[in-house]
């Protein structure tokens, strides 16, 4: 359910006369709608949601800031959940975003497997015929046997095809057989 302007208008005016009514008021009608345009900014919606709450203190606090003659008040309100986001983004508060995250874990993991390869004994057996295998051959079987990653989470990390993958393990752990043998 929309609201025309002059109802925001008049719980602006409402609203710098200190009316918690008319801030409820505009809380229902555009809180959903001020969040997903914060969220558009901030990419988490947990933090969307904090942004729009500060926006209606600063709304409550300024509502006497606002004039019609100068724009809508529709417009007023978005603009304050706008600046707000961007704000936040700007002070450089905004926590890491799940894509952010996703991708220090996966170098985190990828730094742990590869560790796991420097760590073993220069001089064994393993070691050799680890080191003999390609490149990628290595990392996929020490992907999947170290970092306990299925055939698919490596294939993505490689970037490579699932049906690909499958053959250099298997082909990477027929040679270690044959070189531990």
């Amino acid at each position: 359910m929309g609201s025309t302007p002059d109802d925001l208008d008049t719980a602006l005016a409402a609203c710098a006369k200190g009316d918690r009514n008319a801030l409820r008021l505009i809380f229902d009608r555009e809180a959903e709608r001020l969040i997903a345009v914060a969220e558009r900014i901030v990419r988490r919606r947990e933090l969307a949601e904090e942004v729009v709450q500060d926006a209606f203190i600063r709304i409550w606090t300024h509502a006497h800031q606002y004039r019609a003659d100068h724009g809508s008040a529709r417009g007023w309100i978005y603009a304050i959940v706008r600046n707000r986001a961007l704000n936040l983004l700007r002070d450089g508060k905004r926590e890491h975003t799940v894509e952010e995250v996703e991708a220090l874990r996966e170098s985190e993991q990828a730094d742990e497997v590869m560790a796991a390869w420097h760590r073993l004994d220069r001089n064994s057996r393993l070691y050799d015929c680890l080191g003999g295998l390609d490149e990628r051959k290595r990392s996929g079987i020490l992907m999947a046997y170290i970092g306990g990653y299925s055939h698919g989470e490596i294939a993505g990390r490689l970037r490579i095809p699932l049906g690909t993958t499958k053959s250099w393990i298997r082909r990477g752990l027929a040679a270690l057989r044959e070189c531990m043998a």
